[in-house]
């Protein structure tokens, strides 16, 4: 699809202040001929060097960005914490320790940390084992104030309730709230069987696989596969069935079939029973006694490291807890989205990105309302990349053909490794931003966003357009 960049800039005109320059006819006959009307399309392609934009189409509608938004919501975060930033996780003793025997309470205090896995969970627990505590007499309480109630209770986008990209935030989030589940064929009876199993195996969690091996290569093993969830207070059973095609090798799926609250407290049991620990007490939510002493802090990973799941994998979840973080940051306590999204949208002020367009739900991109302009969202990349935080934002975007959700995008020379760009999509939305460099050396701010019932067509359009500035055509 060559689109003549060069013609483009020979073409510019001005418009309201702004820069303008009309789509090419080719990019329109592309639009067209996908069903996809020119009103529902934004772009602009912004050289890096202070050039006019070469395109900047609709530049100025607000339109739903899905998870471009977190590109958004980074960098703010970027800038208001710093990348070195870490959020920390508190163990508190309400009580005496006699010869490994805590007299009370054990109290874990959570802060936000969107990254607390199981491996830093039971890096955790060593810790307090290590300061003399084996066996808790008394209960363990899990400290989540800092968080609003409300938080956890917000409804979900669409009607797939347990899968990973639904939860909620958490002030404890443990292993983001998930479990992972891993899907192979056996052949050890001689005979191919399915086998479903835990990642991270918690006894809490049943699964029941009625899975049938079918013929074969893996494609695309999921639209073969069924599940349901059967929740109780006290775990969850989860059904499969299907088939799974036996060219598969290992495959994953992640879902959330408990709470936030129950998986924190069922991985704790696990782990502390594996530490050779013991817990005589019951897992009660309760706010921090003022009584109590502190045992151990876990600090996570910098907020440079973070964020790079966010982005690289589009983890909702996370994003969402990196701008609650940034209101928390200000003093809101407990802190939910309202006063996250004020405290975020005054980080950018401060850069002079001034957005009024922009309507901030919870900073993921995870949402029907949520909206900014395609123009806006280039000033945010050309403004990040003049800042210093610049190589941290550009090194947790997906690259082209190499990584993350462009992993399978344009992995052919000479687009492999040229971009970095956080891709978005929801039902009626698919949007791309970041940056390109041509095969020249320059630069470009490369922003795409389509809102539309047949959007999910424009994703060989937008790869077209990345492709062209690439190859400079």
């Amino acid at each position: 699809m060559p689109l003549m960049l060069r013609w483009w800039l020979c073409c510019c005109c001005v418009w309201a202040g702004v820069a303008q320059a009309a789509l090419p006819v080719s990019l329109q006959e592309a639009l067209s001929k996908a069903q996809l009307p020119l009103d529902s399309v934004s772009i602009v392609v912004q050289p890096l060097n202070g050039e006019p934009p070469l395109i900047s189409h609709h530049q100025a509608r607000a339109m739903n960005p899905a998870s471009v938004m977190k590109v958004v919501t980074t960098y703010a975060a970027l800038e208001a914490l710093t990348p070195a930033y870490r959020w920390k996780t508190e163990v508190y003793r309400n009580g005496p320790v006699n010869h490994g025997v805590l007299e009370g309470d054990l109290i874990i205090k959570g802060y936000g940390d969107p990254a607390l896995n199981n491996a830093e969970l039971w890096r955790l627990l060593q810790q307090v084992q290590q300061q003399g505590i084996k066996h808790i007499k008394g209960n363990l309480l899990l400290d989540t104030s800092i968080y609003a109630p409300e938080l956890s209770q917000r409804p979900i986008l669409d009607d797939e309730p347990w899968r990973a990209y639904n939860v909620n935030p958490h002030a404890l989030l443990v292993n983001g709230g998930h479990s992972s589940f891993r899907f192979g064929v056996s052949r050890e009876s001689g005979k191919p069987l399915a086998s479903v199993t835990q990642e991270f195996e918690l006894p809490q969690i049943k699964v029941v696989n009625t899975m049938q091996v079918s013929k074969g290569a893996c494609g695309d093993w999921r639209s073969s596969l069924r599940y349901g969830v059967t929740a109780t207070t006290e775990g969850a059973t989860v059904t499969f069935s299907g088939t799974l095609p036996e060219q598969c090798d290992e495959r994953y799926l992640e879902l959330s079939v408990l709470s936030q609250q129950q998986y924190a407290v069922y991985t704790f049991k696990k782990i502390w029973t594996q530490l050779g620990g013991r817990l005589d007490g019951n897992a009660i939510a309760a706010v921090l006694p003022a009584t109590a002493s502190l045992v151990t802090t876990w600090w996570s990973a910098p907020l440079d490291v973070v964020i790079r799941d966010i982005n690289k994998w589009s983890n909702n979840v996370m994003a969402r807890q990196v701008m609650l973080t940034i209101g928390m940051e200000t003093g809101q306590t407990p802190v939910d989205e309202n006063s996250s999204a004020v405290a975020l949208k005054e980080v950018l002020r401060k850069r002079g990105l001034l957005f009024p367009e922009l309507v901030l739900d919870n900073g993921s991109g995870l949402s029907r309302n949520e909206r900014i302009s395609a123009e806006h969202l280039a000033q945010l990349l050309v403004t990040a990349y003049q800042r210093p935080t610049m190589p941290v934002l550009m090194a947790s975007l997906p690259i082209l053909g190499l990584d993350g959700t462009l992993k399978k995008r344009l992995p052919e020379s000479p687009s492999q490794g040229m971009a970095y760009l956080k891709t978005g999509s929801l039902e009626g939305v698919s949007s791309i931003a970041g940056y390109v460099q041509d095969t020249q050396g320059k630069r470009y701010v490369v922003v795409m966003l389509v809102n539309h019932p047949l959007a999910s067509a424009a994703r060989s359009i937008q790869d077209g357009l990345i492709k062209a500035v690439i190859e400079g055509r």
